[in-house]
C-alpha cells in the first residue's frame, strides 16, 4: 500500500511552501509544527541537502475523531505534509490518512480517515491547478 499522495509543481521552493500552508489551510488545516531539514541536518552534522521542509498539518476536528476512538493514535498526528526540491521541481508529499486503519486495525477511524483524505487531495489539487 503506498503510504504517500504525491504531486510535481514548476514552481520554485519558497512559493511552493507559501501555496501549500494556504492550501492546507483552505481545507482546515493549521500549521502544528515546522522542521526545516536542510538547517537542520546543516547545523547538527554539517551536512547539505536540497530545499526540505516537513509541515505537520493538523484539522482540530479530524484530530478530535481520531482521538475519540485511540488516544494511541496522537503518535500518528499530526500529518506530516513534506515539501522538497528535486531538480528542477518542488515535490509535494503528504501521508495517506488511511494508513492509520492499516497500522492500527480499527475501522471506527474509516470516516476520519476519508474525511482527512478528501481534504488532503483537494489541498494537493488546488496546487496543481495554480
Amino acid at each position: 500500500m503506498p503510504y504517500d499522495r504525491t504531486i510535481r509543481v514548476t514552481r520554485d521552493f519558497a512559493t511552493t511552501v507559501a501555496d501549500v500552508r494556504e492550501a492546507l489551510a483552505a481545507q482546515g488545516f493549521g500549521i502544528a509544527s515546522e522542521i526545516d531539514m536542510a538547517a537542520t541536518l546543516k547545523e547538527r552534522l554539517g551536512e547539505d541537502m536540497e530545499d526540505y521542509v516537513i509541515l505537520g498539518a493538523c484539522n482540530p476536528s479530524i484530530a478530535r475523531q481520531t482521538l475519540r476512538v485511540d488516544r494511541s493514535i496522537g503518535v500518528m498526528l499530526p500529518c506530516n505534509v513534506v515539501v522538497r526540491r528535486e531538480g528542477d521541481t518542488t515535490v509535494v508529499q503528504a501521508l495517506d490518512p488511511h494508513v492509520m486503519l492499516e497500522v492500527t486495525g480499527r475501522p471506527e477511524l474509516e470516516a476520519a480517515a476519508t474525511e482527512a483524505t478528501h481534504r488532503l487531495n483537494a489541498a494537493l489539487s488546488s496546487l496543481t491547478c495554480a
